[in-house]
């Protein structure tokens, strides 16, 4: 795996010879990994338009911890195949966070990579995933840039304090205004009606049968799916295809994670449908993409995201059943918890593998980087 990560940073950083068609191929699919630098500086001198449309891009990758603005086309491809009107409510909220973070006059490095963003896209997904009035209600834009602008100003607010331990905000704004809304809102509001969130250890019928292993193998890729709310097979694989443009590693992660939590969900005897429709997988697919993000790739922070993956998990169910009691979904608590968590370990072993939250890359580019310092480090103390 190190080897392969460093292939791939040296292949993309070494200039390229102009060549044949081969070379030129793989030249632009390097390009087209990682971070996009490049692109992100080419797009400094251009209309104010353009440079908003890259920003949101990177602000839909931002979700699933990626920071790449192709990624986010390929997400929003996704968001499309699975509902037109779910990619519409997505996109305004994302729309209206970043907006809201323009006005705010927050840090502009900030903003153009897509930070103030992602949590109002998630809030606006949810929003139209639990409304029971349909598609195509428009009263629903409503709280959708209403929540997407609040996310903003929470985001804002704890940033200061979070980044005194180096954390990141991370979706604690989305999660926050999301449950705030469909608690107030409720099953039986007359404008915004929502559909009540089930528990997962709910008895059915289903769970007396055979488990079907197709399915469930189907529910693992769902898993990463379902970060987007997105449960069909072929937006989940487009969403795995945009990870897997950003960083392999990371993509690896993510599939990791939805089948430890599967297997978690397994052994709590959850319905058969949240292992199916990738619900029980999600969250240990972002717990294990958390360290995957955050940490040096090695075995040590290996093992790490396999347990985070499994905490996650099982916190999930318990989190799910909590607040499915009243009617209220556990969203992405559970890895929002657990990662935080993580990222305050202090022990000697694991903090010399964490990344400073300002400088968190691709996994690869993570481990390159580390590599260079190590054996800086080591001919400087040799001399």
């Amino acid at each position: 795996m190190d080897s392969t990560g460093n292939m791939w940073i040296l292949e993309k950083n070494t200039p390229q010879q102009p060549g044949g068609l081969k070379q030129r191929v793989i030249s632009a699919l390097l390009y087209c990994t990682g971070e996009m630098k490049q692109l992100h500086t080419h797009m400094k001198d251009k209309s104010f338009l353009l440079q908003f449309s890259e920003w949101c891009l990177r602000g839909i990758s931002r979700v699933i911890l990626l920071n790449n603005p192709l990624s986010g086309a390929l997400i929003i491809a996704a968001l499309l195949l699975e509902s037109p009107w779910q990619a519409l409510l997505g996109m305004l909220g994302l729309l209206a966070s970043t907006l809201t973070a323009i006005i705010l006059g927050q840090d502009w490095e900030d903003v153009s990579s897509g930070l103030h963003g992602f949590n109002g896209m998630l809030v606006a997904l949810l929003m139209g995933i639990f409304s029971s009035a349909g598609d195509w209600y428009w009263w629903l834009l409503l709280p959708v840039c209403l929540g997407g602008a609040t996310t903003t100003f929470i985001s804002s607010s704890l940033a200061p304090v979070l980044e005194r331990w180096d954390l990141p905000v991370s979706v604690f704004p989305f999660n926050t205004v999301i449950v705030l809304y469909l608690a107030c809102t409720g099953t039986s509001n007359p404008y915004f009606p929502n559909y009540p969130a089930q528990p997962p250890g709910t008895p059915e019928s289903t769970n007396h049968t055979q488990l079907h292993v197709p399915q469930l193998l189907q529910g693992v890729v769902l898993g990463v799916g379902q970060i987007f709310a997105c449960g069909t097979l072929g937006p989940s694989l487009l969403i795995l295809g945009a990870v897997f443009l950003f960083s392999p590693v990371l993509a690896v992660h993510a599939l990791l994670g939805s089948v430890i939590s599967t297997v978690a969900g397994m052994s709590m005897s959850v319905q058969y449908s949240f292992l199916y429709t990738g619900l029980s997988g999600f969250n240990g697919a972002l717990g294990c993409m958390i360290v995957g993000a955050f940490f040096i790739f090695s075995w040590r922070t290996h093992l790490l995201s396999i347990a985070n993956a499994l905490l996650s998990a099982y916190t999930d169910i318990a989190l799910s059943n909590l607040l499915g009691a009243v009617g209220l979904p556990a969203c992405s608590w559970a890895a929002t918890l657990t990662g935080t968590l993580v990222l305050l370990l202090t022990g000697e072993n694991f903090k010399e593998y964490r990344i400073p939250t300002g400088k968190v890359t691709s996994p690869e580019h993570n481990l390159h980087s580390h590599k260079q310092w190590s054996v800086a480090n080591t001919n400087t103390t040799d001399v």
